[in-house]
């Protein structure tokens, strides 16, 4: 019994300790396909939204036909840029990049505006 105990309590301490990287982490989907996407939707851009960014529709696969994604709001995140989504088209073939927050400068956050102390934990 001792045994099972100290078992479960390692891989709960090991558990605990792997949860807050993996939700760091950055996924990164690429879809490739031989067919091209239809022509891009105009949507209307609303009204900026503070600490918001507007993240444009595109059209995703759903493994069958292209469907349509609506854009929307994405909280921003200071010290990283948000990559829109897109397709390319190489040798023949279609592949679209979901995009999504990469690390890098934000050119929204002007560092003469940045609040006391954010600057050297590298907010700005």
């Amino acid at each position: 019994m001792k045994h099972l105990l100290i078992s479960a309590a390692a891989i709960l301490i090991s558990t605990t300790a792997i949860l807050p990287t993996q939700a760091m982490a950055q996924v990164s989907i690429s879809v490739n396909i031989g067919t091209a996407p239809p022509p891009p939707r105009y949507e209307p851009v609303p009204s900026p939204r503070s600490g918001y960014i507007w993240v444009p529709g595109y059209w995703n696969w759903n493994g069958h036909a292209h469907v349509w994604s609506d854009g929307h709001w994405e909280r921003a995140r200071p010290g990283y840029i948000y990559e829109h989504s897109e397709w390319r088209q190489d040798n023949g073939q279609w592949h679209l990049n979901k995009g999504g927050w990469k690390p890098g400068k934000d050119k929204h956050h002007k560092k003469d505006h940045c609040p006391p102390g954010q600057a050297k934990k590298g907010n700005c």
